[in-house]
Formats: C-alpha cells, sequence, structure tokens
C-alpha cells in the first residue's frame, strides 16, 4: 500500500535495515534489470533468486503459485518400472468394459457416468499396477478414496481380474435382486470391494484426512503399526467447490501427515459446464494447498509439450498458459487448429513465430489430447514424489480431459456428465483408438459386447501379478472378527444402584461410565473419546490427565494449569481426540475410529460427545456415510432437548434430532430417563457391535444436562429398556377411579411423574408412567412386524403387546418434537395424545420454556384429563378448571 505522498510500504517496514546502502543496490539492480531486460527476465530472476534461498534454507515467505507448468520436467522422470505397452492394453480394456456396462445400462434407463473415468484411467491403473498396497500383504495396506463417478472403471477392473462377472456387470445399477453392483462406492451394497463412502462429494476429501490422522493415533497409542499405509483420495476439482473438501487440508499439513496424498483430476469441468470459466482452478488449487502448508506437485502436460517448450525461448508460452482461462481451454480441446493458432498462438508476435516451427498434428495432439493426467510416465513420476517426500501431504494436481477416447461427441463436452451411452459409431471410434480386437459383427449386434483377453493372457496375467507384488486386489474390503470380551460388571454397576440423594446429570452418569469403562483392564485402551471443543462443558476435564489428549507433536509446552488436579495434557499417546471447532473433523474420526475393525482389523470403541443441535442437523450426511461405511460405536446428544439448555436459544435447542437419526437404518436412538438405563444400553450396545455377533450399526443416545436424584434400577426391567418400553412406576388406583398411561422418554419422565401425583391428589385420576428409552426402536420393531404380516407370518409389535390391557388412553410425552413419539401411535390399540416442543426454541428459563411449550407438569395433567374427558370419564369442566388452576 502507499501513503497519500505515494511511498511505498510493507511489512518490512516494521524491521531494522542494518544497511540502508546495500538495500538500495539491489534494488536498483532490480530496477536496471527491468529496464534493460525487461520486466519478464527481472520477475524470473527475482523467482530464481527465491528458488535459491528456499534450497539454502533461508527463511522467507512462499510463492503461492508456479507456473502453468509441470513440476517435474520429462528430464527429472524416473525410470518407468513396468511395461507400459502391456498397461496400455489393460487400460484400454478397462475404458471400454467401463463405457459398455453404463451404454448397457441405459436400455434400463438406470444410468452412469462415463466421462469421469474416461478422464481419470491412467491415474487410477499406475496406482493399481505399482502403487496401492492390498490388504494381503504386510499391515492394513493402502486406504483408497475412490472418485464416485469413476466406479465403473473399477468395476471393469475387476471385471478383467476375475472379481466379476458379466452378468454383475450386466446389474450395474440394479441391485433388487441381490445380485447387483452399486452405482458408487458404497460398502454397505457391496462389502467385500468397496471401504469408503465417497460420492457425497466432499465428504471424500475429508475423511480421507482424518482417516491418515488416524492411522497415525492408532500407531502412537501402540495399538497397531501402520507406517506402510498409505491414504490416496481421488477427487476432482470441480468436488474441491465443497467446504468439507477443504476444511481440514490445515490440519493435515499441521500434523505431518505425509501418509496422505490426494489426486485432483483437473479435467476443467464441473457437471454442468466449466470449473471456473473464468479462471484458472489448478493455479488456485496451488495456491490454496500450498497456503495450507500442503506438497504439491502438477502434472498438467503430456510429452506432446516438451517441443513447444523447448522452442520457448523468450517465456512468452509460459506467459500465455499463465493468462489462458479454463473455459478457454476446453474450447482448444473441441476446435480445429486455425482457430488455436489465432486465438492462442496469435496473441503475441513471439508465440506467432513459435507457432510457425510447429506442424497442424503437433498443435492438434498437444491442444487435444496430451495431458500429464494421460500419460503413464508423468502419472507414475507424480505418484512417486508423492511417496517420497516427507514432513507433509502432497496433493497432485492432474490435468486430462473430461470424456477422453470416447470421441469427438464426447470430450470436453459441457454436457458430458450427462451422457450415458456411446452409439454403434462411436464405439466403432474408440475400439480404433483404442485398437481393440473387437470385430465390426459383434458392434452391429443389439448390445455392444464385453471385452475380455482370456483369463490366462499376458494381460491378465500380468495385472494379478502386479497385484500380487502389492499385497494382493484392490479395492477390497476385509473384515477379519475380534471379538471383545465384556468389561467388568462393576463399571456398569455403579449407573445401575443410582445416586441416592445425590442429584446427576444424565450427561455426567454417561461421562462417568466412559470413565470407568476406559478403565476396564481388557478392552479399556480401545475407547476412543472424541469431543469438538466442549469437554469442559461436558465434564470431561477429569479425562485429560488421565488419558491424554492425542497429539502427534506431544506437548511441547508448559500448560498454563499445570499445577492443578485436571491439568490440560497433550501426549503422542493420548487417547482423546479433542477436535476443535468442527463438528465435521469429529465425525470423520468417529467414522474412522468406528470402522477400524475392517480397515485395520482393530475394532475401536469411539464415543463421540456433542452439543445435540450440533450433531444430526450439522452432519447428517456424515451419519448416513457412516451407516454406508458399516460403522459401530456411540454417538451422543448432550444438553439434549428443547427445555433443558437454558438461556441459550434457538439455534441451541435441539428438538428434532430423533426425528432426524430415525431416517437412518442403521442408527439405534435412545432417549434414556435415568443413569441405569444409560448402563443397560451401553452394555447391550457393546454385545451388538462387539460380541460374536457384531452388527453393522451404530448407537445414538440422547443425555441431558439437568441434575436429578438418579434412582435404582427396578428388578426385571433389562429388556423393556432394551426394546424401547416399560412400566416405571404404576399409579395406586382406587376402586373406579379413571386411569390413564403416561408415556414419557429423557427428561420428560420427570414431568411425567410430577403430573402423576398431581392428578391423583387434585383430580383422583390414577396414572401409570411408563418410560420409552426408544420411540425408534418401537417403531422398527412394529414395522419388521408388518413386513412378516406380508409374508403370512403373525406378529405383533412389542408397544402393542407392553400396553395390551393397559386401562385409559395414553398421552405420550417428550422433550421432542410430538412427531417422535407419534412414530409409534398406530401400533397403540389406546386413545393416543402427544405433547412435545414443536416450533422454534427460545432462550429462558427451563421453567418457562416448558410451560411455553405446553409440556410441564401441570399441562400434562390438563392434557391428560382432556384425554380423559373425551372419552367421558372425567367431566369437561375438569379441563377448563385445571387451566384455571394452575395458570395457563
Amino acid at each position: 500500500m502507499t501513503d497519500p505522498v505515494g511511498k511505498l510500504h510493507s511489512e518490512l517496514d516494521q524491521l531494522p535495515d542494518r544497511d540502508p546502502e546495500e538495500t538500495a543496490e539491489w534494488a536498483a539492480s532490480l530496477d536496471a534489470v527491468t529496464k534493460a531486460a525487461g520486466p519478464h527476465r527481472a520477475a524470473y530472476l527475482m523467482r530464481r533468486t527465491l528458488e535459491r534461498a528456499d534450497s539454502d534454507g533461508l527463511a522467507l515467505p512462499k510463492l503461492l503459485e508456479t507456473d502453468y507448468v509441470n513440476t517435474i520436467p520429462t528430464s527429472a522422470e524416473p525410470a518407468f518400472d513396468g511395461d507400459l505397452a502391456m498397461e496400455s492394453r489393460i487400460t484400454a480394456w478397462n475404458r471400454w468394459n467401463a463405457a459398455a456396462m453404463v451404454t448397457r445400462g441405459s436400455r434400463f434407463g438406470v444410468g452412469g457416468h462415463i466421462a469421469t473415468f474416461a478422464s481419470a484411467a491412467w491415474l487410477y491403473e499406475t496406482g493399481f499396477n505399482h502403487f496401492f498396497r492390498g490388504k494381503e500383504g504386510d499391515g492394513s495396506g493402502d486406504q483408497l478414496y475412490i472418485q464416485g463417478h469413476a466406479s465403473p472403471g473399477i468395476y471393469a477392473r475387476a471385471f478383467l481380474d476375475g472379481r466379476l462377472s458379466e452378468q454383475q456387470l450386466d446389474n450395474f445399477r440394479q441391485e433388487a435382486g441381490g445380485d447387483g453392483l452399486p452405482s458408487y462406492p458404497h460398502p454397505r451394497r457391496l462389502p467385500w470391494l468397496w471401504e469408503f463412502p465417497t460420492v457425497s462429494m466432499g465428504l471424500g476429501p475429508i475423511s480421507s484426512i482424518y482417516q491418515a490422522r488416524f492411522n497415525r493415533y492408532l500407531s502412537g497409542r501402540g495399538i497397531k503399526d501402520t507406517s506402510n499405509s498409505h491414504v490416496w483420495a481421488f477427487l476432482g476439482d470441480g468436488e474441491m467447490d465443497e467446504p468439507e473438501s477443504t476444511t481440514a487440508l490445515t490440519l493435515a499439513a499441521r500434523e505431518g501427515l505425509d501418509n496422505l496424498t490426494f489426486v485432483i483430476n483437473c479435467n476443467l469441468q464441473r457437471l454442468d459446464g466449466p470449473v471456473r470459466a473464468n479462471f484458472r482452478v489448478v493455479q488456485e488449487l496451488e495456491a490454496q494447498f500450498r497456503g495450507a502448508g500442503w506438497n504439491v506437485v502438477k502434472t498438467l502436460w503430456g510429452s506432446a509439450w516438451d517441443e513447444l517448450f523447448q522452442l520457448d525461448t523468450t517465456g512468452a508460452l509460459i506467459r500465455r498458459l499463465r493468462e489462458v482461462p479454463d473455459a478457454q481451454f476446453q474450447t482448444y480441446a473441441t476446435r480445429d487448429v486455425a482457430y488455436i493458432r489465432q486465438h492462442f498462438f496469435g496473441a503475441e508476435p513471439a508465440l506467432a513465430e513459435l507457432a510457425k516451427l510447429l506442424t497442424d498434428a503437433k498443435i492438434a495432439e498437444c491442444f487435444h489430447t496430451s495431458r500429464g493426467g494421460h500419460e503413464a510416465r508423468k502419472v507414475y513420476a507424480a505418484y512417486k514424489a508423492a511417496l517420497e517426500f516427507k514432513g507433509a501431504p502432497t496433493v497432485i494436481l492432474a490435468q486430462t480431459v473430461k470424456g477422453y477416447t470416447l470421441g469427438e461427441g464426447f470430450e470436453s463436452r459441457n454436457a458430458n456428465h450427462q451422457m450415458k451411452k456411446l452409439d454403434g459409431k462411436q464405439f466403432r471410434t474408440m475400439r480404433d483408438l483404442l485398437d481393440l480386437p473387437i470385430p465390426d459383427a459383434k458392434l452391429d449386434e443389439d448390445l455392444v459386447p464385453y471385452g475380455h483377453p482370456g483369463a490366462d493372457s499376458p494381460e491378465v496375467r500380468y495385472l494379478q501379478e502386479r497385484r500380487a507384488e502389492l499385497g494382493g486386489p484392490a479395492p477390497a474390503r476385509r473384515v477379519h472378527q475380534v471379538v471383545l470380551p465384556d468389561p467388568e460388571e462393576r463399571a456398569f454397576k455403579a449407573l445401575i444402584k443410582g445416586s441416592g440423594q445425590q442429584e446427576m446429570a444424565t450427561t455426567m452418569a454417561f461421562v462417568r461410565l466412559m470413565k470407568d469403562l476406559m478403565r476396564d483392564k481388557q478392552t479399556g485402551k480401545r475407547w476412543v473419546p472424541i469431543v469438538p471443543d466442549e469437554a469442559r462443558t461436558f465434564g470431561m476435564e477429569s479425562l485429560f490427565p488421565s488419558a491424554g489428549i492425542y497429539s502427534p507433536k506431544g506437548q511441547t509446552y508448559d500448560a498454563v494449569d499445570r499445577d492443578q488436579l485436571m491439568y490440560y495434557k497433550e501426549a503422542t499417546d493420548g487417547q482423546i481426540l479433542n477436535e476443535g471447532i468442527t463438528e465435521a473433523g469429529a465425525m470423520a474420526d468417529f467414522i474412522a475410529a468406528a470402522t477400524s475393525y475392517a480397515t485395520h482389523g482393530e475394532p475401536m470403541i469411539p464415543f463421540y460427545i456433542f452439543y445435540s443441535m450440533f450433531g444430526w442437523q450439522r452432519t447428517a450426511d456424515q451419519m448416513w456415510q457412516l451407516g454406508d461405511q458399516l460403522g459401530r460405536g456411540f454417538i451422543v446428544g448432550a444438553t439434549a432437548g428443547r427445555t433443558t439448555l437454558t438461556g441459550e436459544g434457538l439455534q441451541h435447542a435441539d428438538g428434532h434430532s430423533h426425528l432426524i437419526a430415525s431416517t437412518n437404518p442403521a442408527s439405534l436412538n435412545y432417549d434414556p430417563a435415568f443413569a441405569f438405563e444409560i448402563a443397560v444400553i451401553v452394555k447391550d450396545g457393546l454385545r451388538r457391535m462387539y460380541g460374536p455377533d457384531a452388527e453393522n450399526v451404530f448407537y445414538y443416545l440422547t443425555v441431558y444436562n439437568e441434575p436429578m436424584r438418579q434412582p435404582a434400577m427396578p428388578e426385571g426391567v433389562e429388556d423393556g429398556i432394551r426394546r424401547g418400553l416399560y412400566r416405571f412406576k404404576e399409579g395406586a388406583a382406587a376402586s373406579g377411579t379413571p386411569r390413564i398411561q403416561l408415556l414419557a422418554s429423557g427428561t420428560a419422565i420427570h414431568w411425567a411423574l410430577e403430573a402423576q401425583e398431581l392428578l391423583a391428589a387434585d383430580w383422583g385420576v390414577t396414572a401409570d408412567v411408563w418410560s420409552a428409552t426408544s420411540w425408534g426402536e418401537l417403531r422398527r420393531d412394529a414395522l419388521e412386524c408388518d413386513e412378516a404380516m406380508l409374508r403370512g407370518e403373525q406378529r405383533t409389535p412389542y408397544v402393542t403387546r407392553a400396553l395390551a390391557g393397559a386401562p385409559g388412553p395414553v398421552l405420550a410425552v417428550s422433550d421432542w418434537m410430538r412427531q417422535v413419539p407419534d412414530q409409534i401411535s398406530q401400533w397403540v390399540e389406546q386413545d393416543w395424545t402427544s405433547l412435545g416442543t414443536d416450533g422454534f426454541g427460545l432462550s429462558d428459563t427451563r421453567e418457562a420454556a416448558r410451560r411455553h411449550f405446553g409440556v410441564d407438569a401441570q399441562s400434562v395433567v390438563v392434557a391428560a384429563l382432556a384425554s380423559l374427558a373425551k372419552r367421558g370419564e372425567v367431566p369437561v369442566s375438569a379441563v377448563k378448571d385445571a387451566r384455571e388452576r394452575y395458570g395457563l
């Protein structure tokens, strides 16, 4: 910036200049070069000087962008460790079969994507042949996050190596019969092949970062040596628009995750058109990643460009590449040579002279097809450089042409993401380009044929031999079931016996249970506490000194509270993952830990505790991903409900997470009212998720910050707690009095119990109070019974049986929207009414908030009387009298 008189200012003005005369001489030299040789030469010398300073270890701010050229020049590429001709044939078969699979499926209208894999084929093939470690070697192998829209190419390769049949390829996107292939990487649908769901864009990048971090966590804690595991995330340049794609970049750099490589397929196209039409997405991404601390490798141009760069003695070519926007480059890939000569090389005289030295064929090759991501040698060099770089993660920006080899109708066309098939003419062109031995007669048939060189062909033998050397097939998911022993009973007994006269919130009861379980000699080390910077809110600070907070650097400072009992302790073997203010990051942590039983053969027990409102509402997409990935563990919504979190207001008051959670088939959702219920639910969860018959489910518990006396567990209620409903306190019935059933969950049980007393004392009504620990599990069971009925089986839902014969109507109340308990209403034979906290939350005392929503004890009494009045069991006037009596 400048002051009013024009003097240049910068942060350097704040540094002492020991020799102003020398400084002036350097500035004068730069001015002289600029005047004598021009600004381009001056800029070149300055960049060379900065490069030299960097290589000498001088502490200077780094440039965030480099020229629009390959990071690794052709002369520096390592020797290619493979048979390039053979790998080209393999890639050709994969390209063909991916296109054939999607085209054949299009006759059923099921869709599919062709263009993404066509552009990225060599990015995958080079990795499969040379870099990606399988699970049959030492360690856990590599973790591969495959770009979702590229799945047809992965299926095509699995077909070539014998892992999939033609029939399975023909069932692409047709799964209902049980032998189909899912559209994208879905472990729940194809659990022997896929490990990581990625097609919900943005979740692959953040998940891969936290997976690489979790690998280090396992090593740091001595649970498994993961030093030979590398995480590869394949992403699209358009996908980097998603906030989750870049939100954790600094974490990866800060923790030095050199076990992680992003491969971004920069074909310059989103789903509908250019990614950065008027700009250059590669340069933008380079600056973003360099600024975040990543190592950046650009693989932009194919070998055909070598001649152009050698002829560029003035730097005009590089300057022109730096200024052409992405959408224009997309146009160059589709236009004739005359257009390119005029609009690219005609930009300045030096370029026009250079173009005179180039044939039309050379220009067409460079601008139409020659990209770094389409050449195995250049991809190999980039991957090798990524693995050899230490101290930071690497991103490879590989430029490609979307729809490459699919013909003029596909390549670089804005609509190619939505184009689902090739016609016969296009397949002939593709066959000739790929030089595949498929006769014309086969292409005249109704269905384009799949191609396979034969199970004992040189191509298949080569492919399988390369995979054997690298540790077996990939991608692949393997589960070696490890049954965890039951924890000692004493951890649960403290909650089962109750708190006596002491008041304790269920949040604190849960944390106390976790602390005791983490001390268990056999399974304690497998617990992974995850919290997004709210540990003190949930009373977890006592875990800091005992369990420690994981940090790859340990603790390099003296903690300000080091002299206190609950001091802040970081350690390389710390057990707690304290993620900072990022629910998305914490969920990515949870997913990595929850699937460790498959990824690493090491079952871990994650529990992620968060402000209830900031769980499902913010990260439901990741929880869906968790279900897809077959994750196991406990997620805990603390300070739950719409009225228990005093003073925080609308955006903190959760009355709907159980409704969102009910949409996830893998989530078992509980709203416990008492500490002993938590003990029973957690114990059952450990059995179901980590026992001999482990299920691919996870648990969602809501706990409250409202201190209450915790009763001891009554006899014989465990089954009801697990299944979702049991009678907690039966009313003392007087002969001939009206009766009602009060169902309550979570903290609402206390309103129901108070209402029970008021109904008896003030209105002569007997009420039975039931604890509904899980509205969702009651509904799940009822739906299963309905499905059984359609098969001719007679089954009665548990909720119907539990309430069978209970006199009077049923009134359900919770700190949630009425839709939450209403989930079970159709299976309740009695007259049904519900109360809930519909609407936005508000800031006030608990009492005022509950009166506002009409769920406090007095409101429950009025609603109960109204239900009875409808049946003629109490006078209608009693409802009005009660409202006036309680000031409603």
